[in-house]
């Protein structure tokens, strides 16, 4: 199966989509003179970017001037970039490059505390207790990317996070308790960031969405990018992308934040947990 592009492709795609629709060209029209199959126009379109010779024929056929390629090139390198994953092993699969790209990060989690939010002793206890337990040398490289993602919470341009978490996360021993405190403080610290906002559903509630388990909804404004739902399990994880799939996890989250203590009440919270460790 033919992976899906990442936002920066889709988003060059759709401006030449645009550039095809100002010209009043259809796919087969524009196509027609460079061999390019309607097939090959929607894919490239869709974010399946051509080779570079063909970008630049595609630029002509629409007339965009020679003066002027200098922007869309630069839009076309940085398209197809390798991300800063690659260094650590890691594909263009599964959640990390789906995070890079996103401008807002909604996340949900029953069980642990998000990996944005977490120590490195506590992703390490996470790592040492995992059903498949990773090598020595691909635990580091996790922790690094992990790390890694982290900086874009500090970063010029941030990642804007709101992080909901179950009460039950902060009472259980999954460190010793001088690093527990420690991660429950960094959690503070990370909740007085301006571009992050933290959460806690109280023990007291019964049954409510969250109990089935986390989830994350993330989004893209900055690409017109519709948002992505990931799910987690035990097992494996799932993606989801269209609307009608990703609505409801939106919902259930709005519901969570509405269910859950608000932040100053959540550290509060937070803090009567560290004096009681």
């Amino acid at each position: 199966m033919r992976n899906k592009p990442n936002p920066r492709k889709r988003l060059l795609g759709r401006k030449l989509q645009r550039l095809r629709e100002d010209t009043g060209m259809t796919q087969a029209e524009a196509g027609e003179p460079l061999r390019f199959s309607t097939s090959k126009l929607s894919r490239i379109e869709l974010g399946h970017l051509p080779k570079y010779n063909e970008f630049l024929a595609l630029l002509d056929r629409y007339g965009v001037i020679v003066s002027d390629y200098d922007g869309w090139v630069r839009q076309y390198d940085r398209a197809l970039e390798k991300g800063w994953w690659h260094a650590y092993g890691l594909n263009d699969k599964g959640y990390v490059p789906l995070e890079a790209d996103a401008d807002e990060v909604r996340t949900y989690q029953l069980s642990y505390i998000p990996g944005l939010l977490q120590t490195e002793p506590w992703m390490r206890a996470a790592f040492a207790c995992a059903r498949m337990p990773l090598p020595p040398r691909r635990q580091q490289n996790e922790i690094a990317v992990r790390l890694r993602r982290q900086e874009r919470l500090i970063s010029d341009n941030p990642l804007t996070l709101h992080a909901i978490v179950d009460e039950s996360v902060l009472w259980r021993r999954d460190l010793p308790s001088a690093e527990m405190r420690q991660q429950l403080e960094h959690l503070i610290e990370c909740a007085a960031l301006p571009n992050v906002t933290l959460q806690i559903i109280s023990l007291d509630f019964g049954i409510h969405p969250g109990r089935d388990g986390g989830f994350t909804v993330l989004s893209y404004p900055s690409f017109g990018e519709p948002d992505i739902a990931f799910v987690e399990h035990g097992i494996g994880a799932m993606q989801f992308e269209k609307e009608h799939e990703v609505k409801p996890a939106r919902l259930a989250f709005d519901h969570l934040a509405d269910l859950a203590f608000d932040e100053e009440d959540s550290i509060r919270l937070i803090q009567r947990v560290i004096a009681e460790t």
